[in-house]
C-alpha cells in the first residue's frame, strides 16, 4: 500500500512552489497525496519566519499535530523551510516529536532523510548552488503555474531574515526555466508567475531578467499571461519596462514595487539601497512606458526610529503614486537580523494607529483606481466560479484586478473581453459582454 503524505504551506509564493516541488519528489517516489492529516503517514509543514505571528501560528499547529501522532505513533512529522533553518534548536528541545527538520536547500534529499534511522533527520545547510534544476513540481489545479527562477537574497535589508534562512542569491538557467514553462503549458496551465526574492536581480551568464521575459514570450507557445514577483526598486530599469511595453498584454501590466517606507532616514536604516526620490523616478519611468500599469506595494510602519514626520513622508508617497493595492504591516523585531540591535522605540499603540491611518488612505486610493476602470473594455483571464455567488464567475485583468461576471459557457483559462460596469471594494464588476 502506498504511503500517504499531507502538506501545509505557510508564507510566500516561493513556499507554495517549494511545496509543489516536494510533492513532485514524493509522488515520483511512490507516495500519494492525502487531503486529511489523520490519514497520512507523513505530515509536512512548510514554514515561514518573516514575521513573528507566522512562527507562533506554526508552533500552535505543531502542538495539534502531536495529538495526531499520539494516536498514530508511526506517523512522521516534518518541519521544513525558513523556520527549520531559523529555530532548529528550539524545535529539537521543545518539540522532540518532530522527526524531520529540513531547510529550504535540503528538499532534493528528503527521501534519503525519511529513510534515516536517526531519531531526528536534520539538514539545514545552506547551499551556494542548489536551484532544484531538473526537478518538476506536482502543481495544484488552476490556471497559474509558479516557476522559481532564483533562490536566496543578497540585499540584506536590516529587518529581513530571508538571506539568513534562504542563503545567498543564485539563478537558474534560462533553458531550465523554458523547459519548465513548456511542461506547465502541456499540463494545461495558461499563466505563469516567475518567483524570486528579487526577480530583477536574475542573471544567467550574460542573460538578464528582461532577456528571460523576452525568451519566455517568444519561445513558449500557449502562455496567455506572464507575471512575476517581486522586483527590487533599485534594479527596475528601462530595459525591463521596454519589454513590458513590447510584449503587452502577454506580459501583464502589473508590477509589485515594495516601498517599505517613504522616509529617506528610515530607508537608510532599513538598508533598502534607494531613496524616496529614486523610487518616485522609477514610478514615473514605469508609467511613461506603460501608462496603465497597475502598481502594488509593501509598506512597514513603526520601524525603529520612525517619527511622525517619517510616517507622513510615507503617506506623501502613497498620495503621489496612488497604488492599486498595498500589503501593510507593523514592524516586529526578528532574531538574527541587523534591526534586532535597534531600539524598538515606536510603541505598539503608535504602530497600530499609523497602520490604521495608512490602511484607510490605501482603501481610498484603491477605490479611486478601481472606479477609474468603470466603462473600460478589458481582457479577463477566467479563473473559476465565484466563491460567494454560484451564479457568477471570476477572473483577473492584466493589471491583476479581480473581476466578477455572470456565469456563462466560460472555462478556466479562457481569455474573454468584457466591459466593467461597477467597482466594489477590491473587486470589479462586469455585467456587459463585449462582442468580438
Amino acid at each position: 500500500m502506498k504511503k500517504r503524505f499531507y502538506i501545509e504551506t505557510y508564507g510566500c509564493q516561493m513556499n507554495e512552489y517549494d511545496s509543489e516541488l516536494l510533492s513532485g519528489i514524493l509522488i515520483n517516489a511512490g507516495y500519494s497525496f492525502s487531503a486529511d492529516p489523520e490519514e497520512a503517514d507523513l505530515i509536512l509543514l512548510n514554514t515561514c519566519s518573516v514575521r513573528d505571528h507566522a512562527e507562533q501560528k506554526i508552533h500552535s499547529r505543531l502542538g495539534e499535530l502531536k495529538q495526531i501522532k499520539d494516536r498514530h505513533p508511526q506517523l512522521k512529522i516534518g518541519l521544513l523551510g525558513c523556520m527549520a533553518q531559523n529555530v532548529r534548536d528550539e524545535i529539537l528541545t521543545n518539540k522532540p516529536y518532530v522527526d524531520l527538520i529540513l531547510g529550504p536547500d535540503a528538499y532534493r534529499n528528503i527521501l534519503e532523510h525519511l529513510q534515516s534511522t536517526e531519531k531526528h533527520a536534520i539538514d539545514t545547510k545552506l547551499s551556494k548552488y542548489e536551484v532544484y534544476e531538473d526537478l518538476f513540481p506536482a502543481r495544484k489545479s488552476g490556471i497559474n503555474a509558479w516557476i522559481s527562477i532564483s533562490r536566496g537574497c543578497d540585499k540584506f535589508c536590516s529587518y529581513c531574515i530571508v538571506p539568513y534562512t534562504r542563503g545567498r542569491e543564485r539563478s537558474r538557467k534560462v533553458s531550465g526555466i523554458l523547459t519548465e514553462a513548456r511542461k506547465a503549458v502541456e499540463q494545461g496551465f495558461v499563466e505563469i508567475t516567475l518567483l524570486g526574492q528579487n526577480v530583477n536581480s536574475y542573471r544567467d551568464d550574460e542573460k538578464s531578467f528582461p532577456d528571460l521575459l523576452r525568451a519566455l514570450a517568444e519561445k513558449v507557445s500557449g502562455i496567455r499571461r506572464i507575471r512575476y514577483i517581486s522586483p527590487h526598486p533599485q534594479d527596475v530599469d528601462a530595459a525591463l519596462m521596454q519589454v513590458h511595453a513590447e510584449y503587452k498584454p502577454l506580459i501583464a501590466n502589473h508590477i509589485h514595487l515594495p516601498l517599505q517606507s517613504g522616509s529617506n532616514s528610515v530607508l537608510a536604516a532599513m538598508n533598502r539601497s534607494y531613496t524616496r526620490e529614486h523610487y518616485l523616478k522609477r514610478v514615473e519611468m514605469i508609467r511613461q512606458y506603460v501608462p496603465d500599469m497597475g502598481i502594488s506595494t509593501d509598506i512597514i510602519v513603526g520601524f525603529p526610529g520612525e517619527g511622525d514626520r517619517d510616517f507622513r513622508d510615507t503617506l506623501d508617497i502613497m498620495r503621489q503614486v496612488r497604488y492599486d493595492s498595498a500589503f501593510t504591516f507593523k514592524y516586529s523585531p526578528r532574531p538574527h537580523t541587523k534591526a534586532i540591535k535597534l531600539q524598538d522605540d515606536v510603541s505598539d499603540t503608535q504602530k497600530t494607529e499609523r497602520l490604521l491611518e495608512l490602511i484607510a488612505l490605501q482603501k481610498e486610493h484603491t477605490l479611486q483606481r478601481f472606479r477609474a476602470m468603470i466603462g473600460k473594455e478589458l481582457d479577463i483571464l477566467v479563473e473559476s466560479g465565484s466563491k460567494r455567488r454560484p451564479e457568477e464567475m471570476m477572473g483577473r485583468t492584466s493589471c491583476g484586478k479581480v473581476v466578477v461576471f455572470p456565469k456563462a459557457n466560460y472555462l478556466p483559462g479562457d481569455l474573454i473581453r468584457r466591459r466593467i460596469t461597477n467597482a466594489r471594494g477590491v473587486t470589479l464588476i462586469s455585467r456587459e459582454n463585449v462582442e468580438e
